[in-house]
């Protein structure tokens, strides 16, 4: 089954686009720079699509990531520190951002004749994020069923909806994903602050799984403090 991976180059999409990869339906791998201030992540996605040997395309919605203003991921806001479990992180939300890159993702999929569409949401994403959800998931393929009808037939994947960040590291390692050529820190510096919450939940989901972490953190122990 040909798959199109939404891959941003952070630890779960790339370790999505390796299990696929892994049982052969990886087509391609597609990024979306919406402006965000750690876009340096794409760089990883083009990365695993050179490393898988597939295709990589890349979507510029700077325009329309200009309007989705007020979150910290587009805006001069402080990323917090912190877990993702705190209601300080709902400022790194990005309205309806998944809605936005599915929907050009599966006009992609559908004009170059792929059978799905792959995105990594996981169940760690759902306190904060509600376009991560699986009702999300689910009514988003009902409807993408509606505007391809008789056109195209595209699957929606979401393997890790109902997983945690931990049960991605698993997964990773059993497909051979090169944990250190992934990006996850939203403050896009030249390390991982280890302080911000995709960081904390990146090094406590390798501590959860039992796998050694490869990631230079900046600060390597905030995680203990977050999640204490």
């Amino acid at each position: 089954m040909k798959t199109l991976v939404v891959c941003s180059g952070g630890l779960d999409s790339v370790s999505l686009a390796h299990r696929i990869a892994a049982r052969g339906d990886l087509m391609g791998l597609i990024s979306f720079d919406y402006g965000q201030r750690h876009r340096k992540e794409i760089e990883y996605a083009a990365a695993c699509a050179k490393r898988l040997g597939v295709f990589h395309q890349i979507i510029d919605m700077r325009m329309i990531g200009s309007q989705l203003t007020g979150s910290a991921l587009t805006d001069d806001l402080d990323v917090p520190d912190g877990h993702y479990a705190e209601e300080t992180m709902r400022v790194t939300v990005v309205p309806n951002r998944n809605a936005i890159m599915l929907t050009v993702a599966f006009g992609v999929a559908a004009a170059r004749q792929a059978d799905a569409v792959a995105i990594a949401v996981h169940g760690g994403d759902h306190f904060i994020y509600p376009d991560c959800r699986p009702d999300f998931i689910e009514s988003f393929a009902a409807m993408q069923r509606h505007a391809l009808e008789g056109y195209a037939s595209v699957q929606l994947l979401a393997p890790y909806v109902n997983g945690s960040k931990a049960d991605i590291v698993s997964d990773g390692a059993r497909h051979e994903t090169p944990f250190a050529e992934t990006w996850s820190c939203y403050k896009g510096g030249d390390r991982h602050c280890g302080r911000c919450g995709t960081c904390v939940e990146r090094r406590e989901a390798f501590h959860l799984a039992g796998v050694d972490d490869p990631t230079d953190y900046a600060d390597a122990d905030f995680w203990k403090v977050a999640t204490a």
